[in-house]
């Protein structure tokens, strides 16, 4: 295994068809970053362009741990060939939630997309947190970029 960081996360099962007709999130190769996150429908759901919906996971995540987060973000494939990506774009996950794990799907493309039982719709990335000191201060240091905005380190 590779020098990664490794954390324990609690999973509770809330729908009885993961792990047996739904398989449970896991990393499809070594290399995976994340671990793919499926629908838990009872039945397959049409998204019409423009169209979102709240999709069950069938499970709970507990971190636990304050400098762990999980990110639920969109299957690339997914969201370039089809439209479906994340409803608010990613998902924060805090350490210390516990409650239900919901996928916001929204069909940002021209066609209807259905989503079936057990699709993988989503992925489960569990990143680590900084929780910041803030330092007021009157003035900044100065530094290369300073206030420079959009587009101020140019193109190219």
């Amino acid at each position: 295994m590779s020098g990664a960081p490794s954390i324990e996360v609690e999973l509770k099962i809330l729908d009885p068809r993961l792990g047996a007709e739904i398989p449970l999130p896991a990393p499809a190769t070594a290399g995976s970053a994340g671990m793919d996150l499926r629908a838990a429908l009872h039945e397959p759901l049409t998204l019409a362009p423009g169209d979102s919906a709240l999709v069950p996971s069938g499970l709970a995540l507990h971190i636990g741990d304050p400098g762990w987060c999980a990110l639920v973000v969109p299957r690339s494939g997914l969201g370039h060939r089809q439209g479906l990506v994340m409803g608010n774009l990613v998902g924060v996950i805090d350490a210390d939630y516990q409650g239900p794990l919901l996928i916001s799907c929204w069909n940002r493309g021209r066609e209807p997309v259905t989503i079936a039982p057990g699709d993988r719709i989503a992925q489960l990335l569990l990143v680590p947190v900084a929780q910041p000191r803030l330092k007021l201060v009157d003035e900044f240091a100065p530094s290369q970029r300073g206030g420079g905005g959009f587009g101020s380190t140019g193109l190219r």
